[in-house]
């Protein structure tokens, strides 16, 4: 794994592509050119800023976060996550899980009873 000199835009692009599991041929479709062009795009040392702002668009990050991508940083920045991130994420529940258990089997009862209800008035009316 190549990682990006502190200048190469080209490399840091690469890499934040694939980081985002994104092939060459969905960035260039994004652009609207080719995947040829991306791939030299990618060999690039220097992007023109207009050009870096179509890149960064079709990336979903900022031109600023290209320019200022490097691997230590992403690597520091999944180092921070501990095992105890379940407090940083709300996911606590604000119901009683079986309660929906159970709400969904009468649903499923109810429905059932209408399909017997309405196949017997079929056979009736025959």
């Amino acid at each position: 794994m190549d990682t990006p000199t502190r200048s190469h835009l080209g490399q840091k692009i690469r890499r934040i592509r694939e980081l985002r599991d994104m092939k060459q041929e969905t960035l260039a479709d994004a652009l609207g050119t080719t995947q040829k062009a991306i791939s030299l795009m990618e060999s690039k040392e220097t992007i023109d800023d207009e050009k870096l702002d179509e890149v960064a668009k079709a990336l979903g990050v900022s031109a600023e976060a290209i320019k200022n991508f490097s691997e230590e940083g992403v690597i520091n920045y999944f180092n921070n996550f501990t095992d105890n991130s379940a407090g940083t994420f709300n996911n606590h529940c604000n119901f009683n899980p079986l309660d929906k258990v159970i709400e969904l089997y009468e649903r499923l009862v109810q429905a059932e009873k209408d399909k017997v209800e309405y196949l017997e008035k079929l056979f009736k009316d025959k």
